[in-house]
């Protein structure tokens, strides 16, 4: 479900996320309120496989799960990634809607729901690349493929390379492996 809003402030956001019935995930992203269920368990086991492989190839690394960051966008922005790639231990001591800075990948993961899937594909990539974050890594269920964007520049990521599920999908420095997307298929 998502809600057009125009003109909210940080601070109806944050009384409007404080007040969210459990199991539902509230972000702000370019001026828009957006409310969705929880994720399913494939959309978890999917961030499950991408984890694994990064912490094998990067042990210094770790994917926070359900991260809330702080997304500079259009506007102020407040996004609830799937997965925020950081050094081990970069979180510790932020608040509940942290500073991105130190993170060197996204993940998003499509919703069960078609329907949803471009909030990933389009408003939540702008949003990360406006951030400058370096790395944005999609699995995209709908599409049986991942996509990874990455070098962001005057808000728009230069590159982007996919592969359908069952294939690999080189990861751009600084991971430089081929992640294997076979388990997400």
């Amino acid at each position: 479900m998502t809600v057009a809003q125009s003109e909210m402030t940080l601070e109806e956001f944050e009384a409007f996320d404080a007040a969210a019935p459990e199991g539902y995930h509230v972000e702000l992203i370019s001026g828009r309120l957006l409310v969705t269920p929880a994720p399913d368990g494939d959309h978890s086991e999917a961030a499950r496989v991408i984890a694994r492989q990064i912490i094998a190839e990067r042990p210094d690394l770790w994917l926070y799960e359900e991260r809330g960051l702080a997304v500079p966008a259009y506007r102020a922005g407040r996004i609830r990634a799937d997965g925020a790639v950081a050094r081990d231990g970069y979180f510790k001591g932020q608040p509940s809607w942290a500073d991105p800075s130190g993170v060197l990948l996204v993940l998003e993961v499509t919703s069960g729901r078609e329907q949803d899937a471009d909030v990933d594909r389009v408003d939540k990539r702008d949003a990360y690349a406006q951030a400058g974050l370096p790395v944005y890594l999609l699995v995209d269920r709908h599409r049986g493929e991942a996509a990874v964007h990455w070098e962001p520049e005057g808000g728009r990521y230069l590159h982007v390379a996919k592969a359908a599920f069952g294939t690999k999908l080189a990861l751009p420095e600084p991971f430089g492996f081929d992640l294997d997307t076979s388990e997400l298929a």
